[in-house]
């Protein structure tokens, strides 16, 4: 295996997020490098064992790219004109972080189903009074991180 391509291929997935706002199949990202899609796989779980993404190991699709998610989530980054999802309460802050850039986030509250909306703007939340509430520590996250 190729270190170089490896961690090209993890630089390559954070891009096709952020540019798409959705993960890049194997197929994509094996025509990106001019590689099979079983060496495109590989380096994918590879990555999926160094924590470097999480991959839904069945489908081998990308899960969770963090602050990214695969999948439709409760918490959704609107910014730089496109919606992102986050995969958690600290995901959703994480991807403007990412982006260098302002955003609306809309989440839902997982205790009273509400709603709520935050501004990020030049790289601070502008309506402080909302708190974000960790129940896990951080150190137990990859326990059942899909649960997390």
């Amino acid at each position: 295996m190729n270190d170089t391509i490896l961690w090209q291929t993890r630089h390559f997935v954070y891009q096709h997020f952020a540019d798409t706002t959705h993960a890049p199949s194997v197929d994509v990202t094996a025509a990106h490098f001019n590689i099979s899609a079983e060496e495109a796989t590989d380096y994918y779980k590879e990555l999926h064992n160094r924590h470097a993404f999480f991959l839904d190991l069945e489908a081998l699709t990308i899960r969770m790219a963090n602050p990214f998610s695969g999948i439709p989530t409760d918490f959704k980054v609107h910014a730089n004109g496109k919606t992102y999802y986050a995969n958690c309460a600290w995901d959703m802050l994480g991807i403007p972080a990412a982006l260098h850039t302002d955003a609306i986030i809309e989440a839902v509250c997982t205790e009273s189903n509400d709603t709520v909306q935050l501004e990020v703007k030049d790289g601070k939340v502008t309506n402080s009074e909302l708190l974000v509430h960790f129940p896990l520590s951080f150190s137990h996250w990859y326990d059942d991180l899909v649960f997390t």
